[in-house]
């Protein structure tokens, strides 16, 4: 039998059809079906409305050196631009649909319409897409078919629930694949083009500045009284002020990030020990310690990180705004200047009273 592969359409799958999606990925890809976690966009490929090929794009794989050294982005853009890349995590050809170039005739149609669904799923937009192919299953034919391009292989390593794997059991071949020709110029640049930012800056913390961060809060006098204190007043200000670098806003985004930390990053960050884990500090907490700290002093130990972390800026954005009903004595209104690294995100906030017409 010959088909005509014009007639092959690709379209994401409905709510209604989720089931069925999930059913024929469990039975017939070998890693089973994958469930919706964050970002994930379920395709399936028809041919005169029968089911042929179903896909998976979800979030980007957070490291991967191969593909990491092709865009030649810094350690810092790496972490707040993530969300401009999609993983094909899964691609599953039903068994009697399996006929020359269908496959890449689908990941083609999948190319030309990707990009708008994830803004229209998301409200983000999307430059690149990668995925990561077995080896010792397959050659990667298709996605070469497809134009794809072959970085090289993977460290091999997996993620689990406190980081990654000890050993490196099962590389993969990476591919990726442009969906803006200017994909990897936008995603290395020192500046990032508006029309791809979304929400507030983020960075990425080395290991270094998680050691360190809580240090510079040592000297600050803790306003809590000395009975019942599960947490050290550096170790809550450190993570506090890390959350909000990583772009957390509010104690339950700060609280939310905090939760999240490996055991690896607890231990950085000083975190007390209980029955062998690391505990971090209940949003609770975070609240209490926040609300009532000395804010001169607080703002005097940021400034401190900044001089020491923020000498990789090139360039600065600038921005004001007044606060409202925030008056002083005089009746006078306070102001808050921003001045943000584009290299780093770091942000440097100074305020002062003028008098207000």
């Amino acid at each position: 039998m010959k088909i005509n592969l014009e007639r092959l359409c690709v379209r994401p799958v409905n709510k209604v059809e989720e089931p069925r999606y999930r059913e024929l990925m469990q039975q017939y890809h070998y890693l089973g079906n994958l469930a919706k976690i964050g970002h994930t966009l379920w395709y399936v490929a028809t041919y005169d409305e029968e089911w042929a090929a179903l896909l998976s794009f979800s979030a980007a794989a957070w490291k991967c050196g191969v593909r990491d050294r092709w865009i030649g982005w810094d350690f810092r853009h790496q972490y707040d631009r993530l969300s401009l890349i999609a993983n094909n995590s899964r691609f599953l050809i039903l068994p009697e649909w399996r006929y020359p170039n269908l496959g890449s005739k689908v990941l083609s149609l999948c190319r030309q319409r990707i990009a708008g669904d994830w803004q229209a799923y998301f409200g983000q937009p999307l430059l690149l897409l990668e995925t990561f192919v077995d080896p010792s299953r397959f050659h990667g034919t298709i996605y070469r078919a497809a134009n794809w391009t072959y970085l090289g292989l993977s460290r091999g390593y997996r993620r689990t629930r406190d980081g990654y794997s000890s050993e490196a059991t099962s590389p993969k071949q990476v591919f990726i694949l442009p969906v803006q020709r200017n994909a990897r110029a936008q995603l290395s640049c020192s500046t990032l083009n508006p029309i791809y930012r979304t929400g507030t800056p983020k960075i990425m913390l080395t290991a270094q500045q998680m050691r360190t961060l809580p240090d510079f809060f040592n000297d600050i006098p803790d306003p809590r009284r000395a009975e019942g204190k599960r947490h050290r007043l550096s170790v809550v200000l450190g993570i506090a002020a890390g959350a909000t670098l990583c772009g957390m806003r509010g104690y339950k985004a700060i609280a939310a990030w905090a939760k999240d930390l490996k055991p690896k990053a607890r231990e950085r960050f000083g975190c007390r020990r209980e029955n062998k884990q690391y505990v971090v500090p209940s949003e609770s907490i975070i609240r209490d310690v926040l609300v009532r700290v000395d804010p001169v002093k607080l703002d005097l130990a940021l400034q401190q990180w900044n001089a020491a972390f923020a000498t990789e800026d090139q360039s600065l954005a600038i921005d004001g705004k007044t606060m409202c009903n925030a008056v002083d004595e005089a009746g006078r209104q306070t102001h808050i200047m921003s001045v943000v690294g584009h290299e780093t995100a770091l942000c440097i906030t100074q305020k002062k009273s003028a008098p207000c017409p």
